[in-house]
């Protein structure tokens, strides 16, 4: 076995989101101190500075307490719950920001201080009639990963419409997966038009809902609180190699590749990515004593390791995330990769885990 197993994950999050559930549980007439110290979360955890939860851990959580409550919209649940500071300090400073455009803005710039995932990032895109605020991709979609895009979709209309002092109207909400079983809860979020099975998990705010105001906004406190977020963003960056910023670039691009029908990432369009020439970037990496095409090997080889491991996702859509023509072309690489073939090493890590 490889000893570069665990160096890609998916993805982590702030520890405050497992608040956000806690909260959902309460709600629902449940304690919730069993099913998090079952996860190794108790109260001492929870209060950790910084502390941070990987994704599939957090989706294991989220379909455990879902079969807990018999709630599969849950989510919606927790969203309705959620408030800036589960977002840490990136939260903070939205909630000082002037205004839900700027509030918007701040949630999505500073993302990485509060989650990351490898598949992709959020975005925030203004044209000459409003916004879209859209949440990166997690699919194919399952009972462990829908309560994500509902918690965070519903998270954002409750965090902006507390900002403002009022209940933003949206324009429109279109989610990627198919409509649930319980379809009819989205109509709780107020939105004039609802889409499933799209091609972005993603809502729309008007140019009149991102100019209300916040009644709570100091300048001073918004401008130190913004100061203080970008330098914790320089810092998360430059502790950074090269190297893993390429593999965190990688990740999102070989599923959108694979979508779109695609050749595979190349060293041009990284460089693009990274604002580098293509020469620069490929004597840096030589600096560093390796190979555009070894990064993205890599890459494919560590994030398959990890939905294998940490995921129940199954073989054929992992191929597919990672670009592969087919299921047999990835079964081929893994057990090049590995010595085993994925379902050698996924009955290997669960009996290692029992």
């Amino acid at each position: 076995m490889t000893n570069k197993t665990a160096r890609v994950r998916l993805g982590d999050l702030s520890i405050g989101f497992v608040d956000r559930l806690a909260d959902a549980l309460r709600s629902l007439g449940h304690d919730p101190h069993p099913l998090l110290e079952r996860y190794g979360l108790d109260s001492a955890r929870r209060a950790e500075p910084g502390a941070r939860l990987s994704i599939a851990r957090y989706m294991r959580l989220g379909h455990a307490a879902i079969q807990l409550t018999d709630e599969p919209a849950l989510g919606l649940r927790m969203g309705a719950l959620s408030h800036f500071g589960h977002a840490g300090l990136a939260g903070v400073t939205a909630a000082q920001a002037p205004n839900v455009r700027e509030a918007a803005r701040a949630l999505v710039r500073f993302e990485a201080l509060y989650g990351s995932n490898y598949r992709g990032r959020s975005s925030f895109n203004e044209d000459a009639n409003g916004a879209w605020l859209s949440f990166y991709s997690i699919s194919p979609y399952n009972t462990y990963n829908r309560f994500v895009v509902d918690s965070i979709l519903s998270g954002w209309i409750q965090q902006l419409s507390s900002l403002a002092g009022q209940h933003l109207v949206t324009e429109s909400i279109e989610i990627e997966f198919a409509a649930p079983e319980y379809a009819t809860q989205y109509n709780a979020l107020g939105a004039l038009a609802l889409k499933f099975e799209a091609g972005d998990n993603r809502l729309r705010l008007s140019h009149a809902s991102l100019a209300l105001r916040n009644p709570h906004h100091c300048a001073s406190t918004w401008q130190q609180l913004l100061a203080l977020c970008e330098r914790e963003l320089e810092q998360l960056t430059r502790t950074r190699s090269l190297s893993e910023r390429i593999s965190a670039i990688l990740g999102p691009l070989l599923n959108k590749s694979r979508i779109n029908g695609c050749r595979e990432p190349d060293l041009e369009e990284v460089a693009a990515r990274l604002k580098l020439p293509t020469w620069t970037l490929r004597r840096k990496l030589a600096e560093e004593g390796t190979q555009f095409r070894a990064i993205l090997n890599e890459t494919r080889r560590d994030l398959a390791v990890t939905y294998i491991r940490d995921t129940e996702l199954a073989f054929g859509e992992i191929a597919y995330l990672l670009g592969f023509a087919s299921a047999e072309a990835f079964q081929r690489a893994f057990k090049r990769w590995n010595s085993q073939t994925p379902g050698e090493f996924r009955r290997t890590q669960r009996r290692m885990n029992e």
